[in-house]
């Protein structure tokens, strides 16, 4: 028996067909990307509606969640750090801790009339209390006497005012508010100063800082929700002379030289 012959076109057939099939694969591995990049351009349209709906407008810029976090917890330093100068005004063993706690008042005096009035302009609401961390630090620098307070005071102070120092900068670096860039500038000139004077009592750890701080990477604890009856009134009193920025606005149209 003769063998049969081959049938004529099935080679053609089956090379159209591997060709029709590396086109489709070809087309989906186009096509992917595309797909992929809608996804994702879906998931980073939805993060940007949610920032953009915690973001406030005001006169004076925008006003972002961090903006308005930022003015809580420098209202929570004022309510915590100030007592505890006093506590070193009155319970510090030497002159440079009392010095010390002296600064702390004074400073932090200035500072909580400036956030007030800032909270006020801004509609911000503000804690009157210190949170559960802040107040355990008072509790530990009340029950403590002689030398163990004047290092536990130098200590607490100073790893405190170093969170915020750190978180005063990223605000200030990253706001679009025109007040709260003004107090970003007024957090860090008066914390740089309490920090160096906590620095000059000679009771600072700096081995120990090092570590407390690089195991709390959070500038300051969280401060708790402020209900509509914890609020503190935010209207400055007549003292205040803090002088406000200006409000943001458009440039002048340029004008052409005649």
């Amino acid at each position: 028996m003769r063998p049969r012959p081959p049938i004529k076109g099935r080679g053609i057939f089956s090379g159209t067909g591997l060709v029709i099939a590396a086109l489709a694969a070809t087309a989906s591995a186009l096509l992917y990307p595309l797909w992929s990049y809608a996804g994702h351009q879906d998931a980073a349209d939805a993060t940007a509606a949610v920032l953009s709906a915690q973001t406030v407008t005001t006169p004076y810029g925008p006003l972002s969640t961090q903006d308005r976090d930022f003015i809580t917890k420098v209202r929570l330093a004022d309510l915590w750090e100030l007592p505890a100068g006093e506590l070193a005004e009155h319970k510090g063993t030497t002159a440079a801790v009392r010095t010390a706690g002296q600064h702390l008042v004074d400073g932090h005096t200035s500072l909580d009339a400036h956030v007030r009035t800032v909270a006020t302009q801004l509609g911000t609401p503000l804690p009157n209390e210190p949170n559960t961390q802040q107040t355990q630090w008072l509790d530990t620098l009340t029950a403590t006497q002689g030398e163990d307070f004047d290092r536990t005071f130098a200590g607490i102070l100073r790893l405190a005012h170093g969170r915020v120092y750190t978180l005063a900068a990223q605000v200030r670096a990253d706001t679009q508010n025109s007040l709260v860039r003004d107090l970003a500038d007024d957090t860090n000139a008066t914390v740089l100063d309490h920090i160096k004077v906590m620095e000059a009592t000679g009771y600072v750890d700096f081995a120990a800082l090092a570590k407390e701080l690089a195991a709390s990477p959070t500038p300051v604890a969280a401060p708790p929700a402020v209900a509509p009856s914890a609020a503190v009134p935010v209207m400055p009193s007549p003292s205040d002379s803090y002088s406000m920025p200006p409000a943001t606005a458009s440039p002048p149209p340029a004008t052409s030289s005649p």
